[in-house]
């Protein structure tokens, strides 16, 4: 546990910093999946215990492509606290981060508790509403380079979100079109769909995630969905904003 410790120090002291380090697996081949979350939960606990609050969580690896690429059968999933919520239509600070990049997604509120196997229809009546969005992923490894259990120690990459206005929670969102753009460019153009076939499988695999914790996803929790196209890395100067089928826009300008 004491190394597992010192790896959630080395993690919290590089993205407070945004100092790009080597990859723990590079210090700790063994380094296991297991041993991973445990990491993440100790640095998120370093934060915990400077004010910050928890907010929800995010998936990762919601697309079966990515899945394949990366050798696993099950989405991976961070921690989000409220200070890495940013103000839609506002500035990202491009100097707080190593290398960030913008994911469009879809995110849920959930309205009541919810953990463990759940089933679709179950977790959408857990849903309060849905929302478009904007996940900031930052990875803290050099080159943006990592194996599985160096992504999900670093909190799965979260570093920040952007929500726009939320929808009624019957709102259809299993195959809305979306478009990112930079300065009204098309830059990434994708669906919804390529979240685990339907963005509700996601906070299926959500529920399922944190109850193997020990976790419940309580009332007001935010949960990112994951990434409905690649991720676009971000340039200061840059206006981006995501374009969601009947769901509306979320915004933002990229600052050095």
């Amino acid at each position: 546990m004491s190394k597992l410790a010192e790896f959630a120090r080395i993690l919290d002291d590089a993205a407070r910093t945004a100092t790009a380090i080597p990859q723990l697996t590079e210090l700790h081949p063994d380094l296991t999946v297991e041993d991973a979350y445990a990491i993440q939960a100790l640095s998120m606990g370093l934060r915990y215990d400077r004010g910050e609050r928890r907010a929800g969580v995010k998936m990762g690896l919601t697309s079966r492509a990515k899945m394949q690429q990366v050798g696993v059968s099950e989405a991976v999933w961070g921690r989000l606290t409220g200070a890495m919520r940013l103000t839609e239509g506002g500035d990202l600070i491009r100097s707080r981060y190593v290398h960030p990049r913008a994911e469009p997604e879809i995110a849920y509120i959930v309205g009541k508790s919810l953990a463990g196997d759940v089933s679709p229809a179950e977790a959408l009546a857990a849903v309060e509403a849905v929302a478009p969005a904007v996940e900031i992923i930052d990875s803290r490894f050099r080159n943006f380079k990592f194996t599985l259990p160096d992504v999900v120690a670093d909190n799965a990459s979260s570093s920040g979100f952007i929500l726009g206005a939320w929808a009624k929670p019957d709102a259809d969102v299993s195959n809305t079109g979306i478009i990112l753009e930079v300065d009204g460019r098309p830059a990434q153009i994708g669906s919804s769909a390529a979240i685990l076939g339907n963005p509700i499988r996601s906070l299926v695999a959500a529920a399922r995630a944190v109850a193997q914790a020990g976790e419940r996803l309580e009332p007001g929790d935010i949960v990112l969905a994951g990434g409905a196209t690649a991720a676009h890395p971000l340039t200061p100067g840059e206006y981006v904003r995501a374009w969601f089928q009947d769901l509306g826009s979320v915004s933002f300008n990229v600052m050095p």
